[in-house]
């Protein structure tokens, strides 16, 4: 009777303990129902949660949103984002440096600055090298395209430039890139 009792009770503990733990993990479910066929991505961005408007500027640590984004040229981005310590090129910013070195080619007598920029995270010097190696990273792959390097110049700016005063991941990922800016 006693041993019975035991397994009943530790029974309905570990019971108990799988509720609670369901209960305290389990994600809320948000119900959306789309007012129209003209609502806009941006707009949707706008109404979500904190989360989700990340998740929709940001993959993975790298900066996908427009906002900050000026142009080189009619149609052509100025500038890339990189992951956190980052100097490898993602797919989206090898596409944006395509189109500067088309650009670029079309136009053979512009010079460019390619400017390197870091988030606030790092020291002064770190962040100044870091800059230094994502402006190269651009240099190089424009170089591969056809432009050469007598008409690009590399300026690491590190940290001290920030496109976005905040400290939250969304605004180090826009302060993680490389611009590309006209020098003549």
């Amino acid at each position: 009777m006693k041993l019975s009792k035991i397994l009943k009770n530790a029974f309905l503990v570990v019971i108990f303990g799988l509720i609670v733990t369901a209960c305290a993990t389990k994600k809320s479910v948000k119900t959306t129902t789309e007012s129209s066929s003209t609502t806009t991505k941006a707009a949707e961005t706008q109404k979500a949660d904190p989360i989700e408007k990340l998740d929709a500027l940001m993959q993975g640590d790298v900066y996908i949103g427009s906002d900050t984004v000026g142009e080189l040229a009619s149609g052509v981005p100025d500038r890339v984002f990189f992951a956190t310590n980052e100097t490898i090129l993602t797919t989206a910013s090898r596409e944006t440096l395509r189109k500067q070195a088309a650009w670029l080619r079309q136009n053979s007598d512009v010079t460019v600055v390619v400017e390197g920029h870091a988030d606030e995270r790092g020291t002064r010097e770190y962040n100044l090298a870091l800059g230094e190696r994502r402006a190269n990273a651009a240099k190089d792959y424009l170089m591969t395209y056809g432009v050469s390097s007598d008409r690009i110049k590399v300026l690491s700016y590190g940290k001290e430039r920030p496109v976005d005063s905040g400290s939250n991941p969304l605004s180090w990922s826009k302060n993680r890139r490389s611009v590309t800016v006209k020098a003549n």
